[in-house]
């Protein structure tokens, strides 16, 4: 069983950075390694080397070395926030990368679009009407894009509410505006919603349900099958969203969760998603400190199931405070079932 855990600050998958332990003050002496170095001098490099860092060389680190002080546990503190910088710096660029392809490319289509027909001097009636039907769909899917990435937007931002919410009566409403389209493609929408209460803001776990049921409704085939299950569970709340499909292999669940990701990257086809579905799964979960577990299921399909914290569980404010210190959210994404710890 593989598994990845997404490091919630950069959405990057990596395993924790392992400290050499730091020793009281006559450990180096007893080890036979140079005693504490002269103050001024390490604060002289340190300053030195973070005001050298920016944007453009983020791969710089301190790497002080020995002696292991308070000095060299500074410094491993602010490499690793200089890792973590530069993955978060190397994620936006690609994301502003992909946004731009995926924004220019309805646009592109579009204004070919118009140049074919207007150069067309024999065009009648029906090629002018069709030609102004296929304009409406190419901008109906930028506008779809645009909604997509201002929604991962908001969930990123974090919350600014936090109320107390029934993740039944949330997903019972989902699934009601989209048995029709279940029905369309044949696919049988089933749910077991028990009580299931939790604290968030009630528009981002909407969201969130709406694109599960949405990815799975998707990537399914026909005479397929989708469920939707919500439950109480000791301190925990569970919504899961079970659904047939395509088989997937383990290196292909990962990377489903970053923006604009999907099984077959083909950017020019008419296919109804953007591949950012899962990434808003995946940003709302983490403003909601809620840990996502994804499954790839061995008849194909995808097993995703989210557990909130309980109304009554202390759990950061808005403002990002807390009485105690919760467990980091995680997502956890591997071939078997893998059950996550409370």
């Amino acid at each position: 069983m593989k598994a990845w855990h997404l490091d919630p600050a950069t959405g990057s998958a990596a395993p924790p950075a392992r400290r050499p332990a730091v020793t009281g003050g006559e450990g180096p002496r007893r080890r036979g390694l140079r005693g504490p170095r002269p103050l001024h001098r390490s604060l002289r490099a340190i300053t030195t080397t973070a005001k050298a860092i920016s944007a453009g060389n983020l791969h710089q680190r301190l790497d002080l070395g020995e002696p292991a002080d308070e000095l060299t546990e500074l410094g491993y503190i602010l490499d690793d926030l200089f890792t973590r910088l530069e993955a978060s710096f190397d994620s936006h660029r690609h994301f502003v990368a992909n946004a731009s392809h995926e924004l220019r490319t309805p646009l592109a289509g579009l204004r070919t679009l118009l140049e074919v027909t207007l150069a067309d001097t024999d065009a009648d009636t029906d090629t002018l009407r069709s030609a102004c039907q296929e304009a409406l769909a190419l901008g109906g899917h930028q506008e779809r894009l645009v909604q997509a990435l201002l929604a991962l937007a908001t969930s990123e931002r974090g919350l600014t509410r936090r109320d107390t919410l029934d993740l039944a009566q949330v997903a019972a409403g989902v699934l009601a505006a989209r048995r029709d389209r279940a029905r369309r493609k044949g696919i049988d929408l089933t749910e077991r919603l028990t009580p299931a209460l939790t604290a968030g803001d009630p528009r981002l776990i909407e969201s969130l349900i709406a694109n599960l049921v949405d990815n799975a409704i998707r990537h399914n085939h026909p005479d397929g099958h989708v469920e939707i299950t919500t439950q109480a569970s000791g301190t925990h709340t569970i919504l899961t969203v079970v659904n047939s499909g395509p088989a997937i292999l383990d290196d292909q669940v990962q990377r489903l969760f970053q923006p604009f990701q999907r099984l077959t990257p083909d950017r020019h086809s008419r296919h109804d998603g953007h591949g950012l579905g899962l990434a808003i799964v995946n940003a709302v979960s983490r403003a909601h400190h809620a840990v996502l577990t994804a499954d790839a299921r061995r008849e194909g399909g995808l097993a995703i199931t989210v557990r909130f914290a309980h109304p009554s569980q202390p759990t950061p404010d808005i403002r990002g405070t807390t009485t105690q210190n919760p467990r980091p959210e995680r997502i956890s994404i591997s071939r078997d079932r893998h059950v996550v710890d409370p």
